[in-house]
């Protein structure tokens, strides 16, 4: 039989290790960023200059009908 490592016990009186805060880069906003998206290109969905937040445009094409249909 092989023993098992005895359970660690968890450590106590550290400091919570989590993500270091990222905020906006627009100079006006500075808000801090919380979506995983957002926090990668460093602006929030209102101040992303590319707007790449906001859904794509429905495209319509103006065409006759298929005939027989």
């Amino acid at each position: 039989m092989t023993s098992r490592p005895a359970r660690q016990a968890p450590l106590l009186g550290l400091p919570e290790q989590g993500r270091p805060p990222v905020y906006c880069r627009n100079p006006q906003c500075r808000r801090e960023l919380t979506d995983p998206a957002s926090r990668l290109r460093g602006y929030g969905p209102e101040c992303d200059p590319d707007n790449r937040t906001v859904p794509a445009r429905e495209h319509h094409v103006d065409q006759d009908p298929l005939p027989g249909t």
